[in-house]
């Protein structure tokens, strides 16, 4: 007897249910392809490790353009993002992977550079491109280009160039081949893209510090800079009090920020940015600690940005956070094997953190996209949503 099959089995052998069984195991519980095939089989379902592999990997077309457009519609509405990165290995090479997010997303992305250049390109969402306009000059002379090719630069205003190798080429016409100063333009003209989307004013980035993410209206991480104090190792008893009398002093100022954070008031804010001179500024009997603390003060527009920005949160925990689900899946799995592979990586991670933080069940999210019901709304759709009222 011969018969059609439903029409959800029209494509494939196995249906719904199982296909999404095997992307939550794998990509939410980090269960790997030998341990899956081997609980299939005693369940007495005949699949090959070959099957399970392009289940987990082919046709996932659908998957990667949400996840595409998920960071192009929160950057069209977000007023601040958290950034981390970590290790991400791929062949058998050690690469790094960037965390980009808020309260209402999570968007990863795998590369082999960790530069502020691999980072810029990134917040172009795909549309990645080159404009020499004020934005871009100013950081350039910011920077240190000297005046020969910004003033070759000037030229070029009225251009854009969406290709990389085109404006690499038009570099070299301008005869700009010194590596270091080729990094700055580049960074300077992709800077120019995002300014004129509107992102360099609106968009606060907060970071850990880290030299890649110091771009557009930059914040910092009070738990990192706090972190700085408590890994200190004090050499006497006088060393150990100070470091003590500084960390409760630096928590008592925290706790003040974030109230300030819930009621903004013009008094409180020049109350909170005396305290914090008179606490970066003070002379300790630790030399090193005085130091730091220096440091530290130098970073005083990026540490209370908060007083500018009541919304942008005091430290990168949500992203810290975020990231540890792919450093598990990193300790479990390793590194990727093919750019099919890393993409996927990438893809169900930024998706499921997504579906978390919008209250929307994962695999409720699988079973609606592989049946391709749609109950479930595209997800960029409710981050414009949710953004709005903000």
């Amino acid at each position: 007897m011969t018969g059609e099959l439903p029409a959800h089995l029209a494509e494939h052998h196995f249906g719904v249910t199982l296909r999404s069984y095997l992307l939550y195991q794998h990509h939410h519980c980090q269960v790997t392809q030998a341990l899956l095939h081997e609980q299939l089989r005693e369940w007495g379902i005949e699949i090959s490790a070959g099957t399970i592999d392009a289940l987990l990997s082919a046709e996932q077309d659908g998957f990667h353009a949400e996840k595409d457009a998920l960071l192009k519609s929160a950057l069209a509405t977000a007023s601040y993002v958290t950034v981390d990165d970590s290790g991400a290995r791929h062949r058998g090479q050690n690469g790094y992977v960037t965390h980009i997010g808020n309260r209402d997303f999570a968007w990863f992305e795998s590369t082999m550079s960790k530069s502020r250049i691999n980072f810029l390109q990134l917040l172009c969402a795909g549309d990645t491109g080159y404009r020499i306009n004020a934005a871009a000059l100013s950081y350039m002379r910011q920077q240190g280009l000297p005046h020969a090719p910004a003033l070759a630069l000037e030229g070029s205003r009225r251009h854009f160039f969406s290709d990389t190798l085109a404006w690499e080429d038009h570099l070299d016409d301008l005869q700009i081949r010194f590596d270091w100063q080729q990094r700055i333009v580049t960074e300077g003209a992709l800077l120019g893209v995002l300014a004129e989307r509107g992102l360099a004013e609106r968009l606060a980035i907060v970071s850990d510090d880290a030299g890649q993410f110091n771009v557009l209206l930059h914040g910092l991480c009070w738990i990192h800079a706090e972190r700085l104090i408590h890994t200190l190792l004090p050499l006497n008893e006088d060393h150990r009090e100070d470091i003590a009398k500084v960390r409760g002093e630096l928590w008592e100022l925290y706790s003040d920020l974030k109230a300030y954070k819930r009621r903004p008031h013009k008094k409180a804010r020049r109350t909170l940015e005396r305290r914090f001179d008179a606490l970066f500024t003070q002379k300790t009997r630790y030399q090193t600690l005085n130091q730091l603390l220096r440091r530290l003060h130098r970073n005083k527009p990026e540490l209370l940005l908060v007083l500018e920005r009541p919304e942008i949160p005091l430290h990168t925990n949500d992203s810290e956070r975020d990231v540890r689900d792919y450093v598990k899946k990193r300790k479990v799995s390793g590194g990727t094997r093919s750019e099919v592979g890393r993409r996927c990586r990438d893809t169900f991670i930024s998706l499921k953190k997504t579906c978390r933080k919008l209250g929307v069940s994962f695999w409720d999210y699988l079973i609606d996209r592989i049946a391709q019901t749609d109950r479930i709304p595209f997800l960029p759709t409710p981050l414009q949503t949710r953004a709005a009222p903000a």
